[in-house]
């Protein structure tokens, strides 16, 4: 190699080498300034709730002598991708502020779970923790969920649903209940029934992969528009199971409140305000508190959230 190359070399280097630290002091910095960008570490790391690899969660414990509520974090990636880690360090720590616990899960996703065994995951992590509720240091009758997009879904499909409590099971796990008092979710999917999606936020958002590919439920594409397939829309979907006893939500939406247009991608539809359009306005007949918020609105998120799930976990 000539003497040349190697001092180009060198010089790359060490401009690389001054560029990474450069990149490390601004992060550095960045924490410094805005720490709550910054998750603490939990207090259980990967613990186990079920018998699946995918099973897992992290938990963090406010400063409590007495037992505090619980907020049950579900991912999103259309059930089929994600993780426990995509929760917000901001989210984390404002709820810990609050004093509420902070579990963040994962489940089953597609192809190795079909609908509804990504929810039965769900379900299973919520009784797990009520279970151990003691060691936790949680109030069993105070739990909520949050979660964004298809994780959101689960949320809201868990918030809605009749209690999935087996009280003869054998496991003492399974005997408790799934019941939430409140929800806050981000870019959820109120209901997949077709023709209301297609009202409410366009044709665009059926056509979204996870949608439509039928993989969720253990489907062909060529299949979706079976009778088959249209009542799993239907069961699959949270507001089919909506009634006057079911828990308050909050809900965003990252999405402009706005018709779709000819530049709109799926993505765009699938988090559409639309679906939160057709939730409050089903919420409203029952008299059930329904809080939709959306990209423009100039409000602070992440405190309006907290401050919602504070008021109905107290």
């Amino acid at each position: 190699m000539s003497k040349k190359i190697v001092a180009i070399f060198l010089t790359l280097l060490i401009f690389s080498s001054a560029a990474f630290a450069q990149d490390e002091n601004e992060n550095k910095k960045s924490a410094v300034a805005n720490p709550e960008s910054v998750a603490p570490k939990p207090d259980i790391a990967d613990g186990k709730y079920g018998n699946f690899a995918a099973n897992t969660f992290d938990f963090w414990k406010p400063k409590s002598k007495k037992p505090t509520a619980l907020v049950v974090y579900i991912h999103g990636g259309g059930l089929s991708s994600g993780d426990k880690s995509k929760i917000s360090a901001n989210q984390i720590n404002k709820m810990l502020e609050a004093r509420l616990a902070v579990m963040s899960i994962n489940y089953r996703l597609t192809p190795e779970a079909v609908f509804p065994q990504h929810y039965m995951d769900a379900a299973r992590a919520i009784q797990y923790a009520r279970y151990h509720a003691k060691d936790f240091n949680i109030d069993p009758s105070r739990v909520g969920a949050t979660g964004s997009s298809a994780g959101g879904m689960t949320a809201l499909w868990l918030g809605f649903h009749d209690d999935l409590a087996d009280k003869n099971n054998a496991d003492p796990i399974s005997r408790e209940s799934t019941r939430l008092r409140v929800l806050a979710v981000s870019s959820a999917q109120t209901t997949l029934v077709p023709e209301i999606v297609t009202k409410y936020v366009g044709v665009l958002a059926t056509q979204y992969g996870s949608y439509s590919n039928g993989k969720m439920f253990g489907l062909k594409k060529e299949e979706m528009t079976s009778p088959k397939a249209l009542q799993l829309y239907k069961e699959i979907s949270p507001l089919t199971y909506l009634t006057k006893d079911d828990p308050p939500v909050w809900a965003f939406y990252s999405v402009t409140n706005k018709p779709l247009t000819a530049e709109s991608t799926t993505s765009d539809a699938i988090h559409h305000p639309g679906f939160g359009t057709i939730l409050k306005e089903e919420m409203d007949k029952l008299k059930i508190e329904c809080k939709i918020r959306h990209k423009d609105d100039g409000q602070n998120v992440t405190g309006d959230m907290v401050n919602f799930l504070s008021k109905y976990l107290k």
